[in-house]
């Protein structure tokens, strides 16, 4: 797999550190990650905004993972936030998490199907 990060010269620059567009050639799977959502095995949510993008983001890995694929393979990711004041710790826990990789990305500010969660990320992850 040819993975190519784009930043078109005359478009905006990344608000933030993901890429504009990510041009993928000679994959040969696809997977489609759903919402993953800030909850343990046992459905308990963490209050802490901080504690639910980490489990988020754990939950994405353990998709991947049983996909036998990593962080790597991430070429796309959609975070859903009710709450804008949150976004700062989600970049947060995200750099923690990702590093120097640079997904295309899309942040969504809107309702989530249970109120308690503050967080939910889904991927697309490519080999």
């Amino acid at each position: 797999m040819q993975r190519r990060d784009i930043n078109a010269p005359d478009a905006p620059a990344p608000a933030s550190p993901y890429t504009q567009a990510v041009e993928i050639t000679g994959a040969t799977r696809t997977l489609y990650v759903s919402g993953q959502i800030p909850a343990d095995r046992n459905g308990t949510v963490p209050d802490d905004i901080t504690a639910q993008c980490r489990l988020a983001w754990a939950n994405v890995e353990a998709q991947l993972r049983a996909a036998g694929m990593s962080l790597d393979n991430i070429v796309k990711v959609t975070t859903i936030m009710p709450d804008h004041a949150n976004l700062g710790a989600s970049r947060a826990v995200r750099a923690e998490v990702l590093g120097d990789r640079r997904p295309g990305s899309t942040l969504i500010v809107g309702g989530l199907a249970n109120p308690a969660w503050k967080i939910e990320i889904e991927v697309i992850a490519c080999v």
